[in-house]
């Protein structure tokens, strides 16, 4: 990526801060939900291996 330049209207680093936070968002959620997939996949992983009384 390029630094930002000072000569760019403000208007501008406004929008690429807004577009940098929604990136930074999408990406907090994905891997969120990677997170609990694996912790789900793992609980059902151990409940399967357990014998039921």
């Amino acid at each position: 990526m390029t630094p930002p330049q000072d000569d760019a209207p403000l208007s501008s680093q406004d929008e690429i801060r807004r577009r940098q936070q929604a990136r930074a968002t999408v990406m907090a959620i994905i891997m969120g939900a990677l997170v609990i997939l694996i912790f789900a996949i793992s609980i059902v992983k151990i409940r399967a291996g357990m014998p039921h009384p």
